[in-house]
């Protein structure tokens, strides 16, 4: 996966588009580490997610001006029917899932299923196997997690949050894929954010380096 890398280049005639990411999975596979280091703080072992969390973030690219509303899903298990209010007009879905943790990894398949009932059909959805930083302790093949993407036809990466290890480049490649679809008329509409059980963070006009 290349490394895209987005700088401010404000251009009259580009095309603004919003996109809304949903990252779901199970509870301490390191969701939020991966959204706080692409947001470029340091890595840290956050609280678990109550809810969800929300920020924002926009990335002036060559083909567009893409706003991302990234959505940050608690995975605890008394949280799952809140799951599917987060994946109405979402644009994409990170399913995140600790290779150190087998578990993590069948239950992905889960919320891969739930996706396809409940989410846009046109959804872009990858599976991203993280914490590959903790080699001897792995428990899922790389192999295993490209063969449960390809059942399901998703995008598939290996990421570390503690070494940043294609953590930007996750992002970035469904930033980009966004940025050559076709206008949709969900391109312009305004994301509704609950009240309840939610932290935002805007981080907006941002380079990521």
């Amino acid at each position: 996966m290349s490394d895209n890398r987005a700088s401010i280049r404000f251009t009259a005639n580009k095309p603004s588009k919003l996109a809304k990411l949903v990252l779901i999975g199970e509870s301490s596979t390191g969701k939020t580490s991966l959204v706080e280091r692409f947001r470029g703080r340091d890595f840290q072992n956050y609280e678990a997610t109550i809810g969800a969390a929300f920020l924002t973030k926009t990335l002036d690219l060559d083909e567009a001006r893409i706003r991302l509303d990234i959505w940050d899903t608690a995975g605890a298990e008394r949280y799952a029917s809140l799951a599917p209010m987060y994946y109405r007009q979402a644009s994409g879905a990170l399913v995140v899932y600790d290779v150190t943790k087998r578990e993590s990894y069948v239950r992905a398949e889960r919320w891969i299923q739930e996706l396809k009932e409940k989410a846009p059909k046109d959804i872009i959805v990858y599976l991203v196997g993280n914490k590959i930083d903790l080699e001897e302790e792995r428990q899922v093949s790389a192999e295993e997690g490209k063969e449960l993407a390809e059942v399901h036809e998703l995008e598939f990466i290996e990421t570390s949050a503690k070494e940043k290890i294609n953590v930007v480049e996750v992002f970035m490649s469904f930033a980009n894929q966004i940025a050559t679809q076709k206008e949709k008329p969900s391109d312009t509409k305004d994301t509704v954010v609950p009240k309840e059980d939610l932290r935002k963070n805007d981080s907006t006009n941002c380079c990521l380096y």
